[in-house]
């Protein structure tokens, strides 16, 4: 870190160190379930803790571990716990130490009812429907029920020209397989979305009032790094693209007064009071030396998002706690 480029705020202690891609699971008889990516990319870790507030220094626990070779080998990227028809699965990413690049999605199983102390089980690569899907570098799968179906959006590159990465949903038959052929979602059309790269990634769904958002996360990974935001009515299809609003403008950016650069990869979960909760990760500083893939120090932060007089959600790091 080059200390002359931190900016210390009250806005930007974090409450996890060193912890990106933050998912955070609330469970009825667990509480509050808590993975992310780890700086070495090698494992998958998980926190348990009653409270919300609990989660920040709660003893982490390594569940799985990367491949010496071949697939799953590297690259161990955002991973997701969900706990579907009692059931708890692991989603995440993972590339080949031959292909560092092949990132596919993969999923685990837990054995038992306990995802710290029950051994978790190797699912292999999600299914897919159709010849095309995870054909090409994919990550960032999350999964939701609406309306009594399952359904899964994640990120993949398309290969013709300059690799471009977009959203893309599909039904799902199980909670290792898809029943429909991917629908593109959401491509980055607009300027915030393509610096260095062009990017959608990182899904993350949020349900109020009836309508569905989804934010994901935009760019490069460095201070472009920003979080856009599509929406839709829950009475819609949602393998319908055109019933889906994208926002013109990123609904979360750096802020530099703030000392908040780099925001993204969020994911929601509420409060024990009901209220909802955005955790994503951020970087303190700007001068990265190297990929800023590879700098450790994208750190968990949380904040709560409030709603405005139409029911829209209002994100702003005056709401970081």
């Amino acid at each position: 870190m080059n200390a002359a480029n931190f900016i210390e705020t009250k806005y930007n202690k974090p409450f996890i160190i060193q912890r990106a891609d933050p998912y955070v699971y609330k469970d009825d008889k667990l509480g509050y379930l808590f993975t992310a990516s780890v700086p070495d990319y090698d494992r998958i870790v998980l926190r348990k803790s009653d409270t919300l507030d609990g989660l920040s220094t709660a003893e982490e626990i390594t569940v799985w571990e990367r491949h010496e070779e071949g697939i799953m080998s590297i690259h161990v990227w955002a991973p997701e716990i969900h706990c579907i028809d009692n059931k708890w699965f692991i989603y995440f990413a993972a590339g080949d130490k031959d292909d560092i690049w092949a990132i596919r999605p993969y999923v685990l199983e837990c054995t038992g009812t306990d995802p710290l102390k029950d051994p978790w089980i190797e699912r292999g690569l999600l299914q897919a429907a159709d010849p095309f899907t995870f054909q090409d570098f994919s990550l960032d799968m999350t999964v939701f029920e609406h309306l009594g179906k399952m359904y899964c959006i994640w990120a993949e590159k398309v290969s013709v020209g300059k690799k471009i990465s977009n959203l893309y949903i599909a039904e799902m038959e199980s909670p290792v397989k898809l029943s429909t052929g991917q629908i593109l979602l959401s491509s980055p059309d607009y300027d915030w979305e393509r610096v260095d790269f062009w990017v959608n990634e990182g899904p993350a769904v949020l349900k109020h009032d009836g309508k569905i958002y989804l934010t994901y996360s935009a760019s490069a990974t460095g201070t472009c790094y920003c979080i856009g935001m599509l929406s839709i009515d829950g009475t819609e299809e949602l393998l319908n693209p055109r019933a889906w609003k994208k926002e013109r403008l990123p609904v979360v950016k750096t802020d530099w007064e703030k000392g908040m650069l780099g925001p993204g990869h969020n994911s929601f979960t509420k409060t024990e009071e009901g209220e909802e909760v955005m955790f994503y990760h951020a970087r303190q500083y700007d001068e990265i030396e190297g990929d800023p893939l590879y700098d450790p120090n994208r750190h968990t932060y949380r904040m709560k998002v409030l709603w405005d007089k139409i029911g829209r959600p209002v994100f702003d790091f005056v709401n970081n706690f």
